[in-house]
């Protein structure tokens, strides 16, 4: 475990603070509504989370052969299945959150995002 804490610091940070996000109870304040920047929130948490996934893995793995299918899921298969069962917790061990499948659609939109931007832009660059 300490290995992975060495290798990949911000992406544990960043998602330390995504399981955070999701379960603490947000204050309640009267601002003017934004219809869908929940969905926006949550995309812009999963393409961070997967975006620095790619970044972490691209920079550590420049010289050597890892095959790229580590990426991919690490990136992109592990982010959308963990944000399946943070919208399933949230549903039944919360009584302030409700598990939204259109949340889980909107982190797995940002999280594929992200991937795309790794493979295709940070990918070639990092070569």
């Amino acid at each position: 475990m300490l290995h992975y804490i060495k290798k990949y610091p911000f992406s544990l940070l960043i998602i330390a603070v995504v399981t955070y996000l999701s379960f603490f109870r947000p204050p309640s304040i009267s601002l003017v509504q934004v219809p869908g920047l929940d969905k926006v929130v949550h995309i812009c948490m999963y393409l961070g989370m997967s975006g620095m996934l790619w970044i972490e893995f691209l920079r550590l793995h420049k010289k050597d052969n890892t095959p790229l299918w580590h990426v991919w899921v690490g990136a992109l298969v592990c982010p959308v299945l963990f944000s399946g069962m943070v919208e399933i917790l949230q549903s039944t061990i919360t009584t302030y959150r409700g598990g939204d499948w259109l949340d889980f659609a909107a982190n797995s939109t940002g999280a594929i995002i992200a991937s795309v931007i790794g493979y295709f832009v940070l990918r070639p660059r990092m070569k």
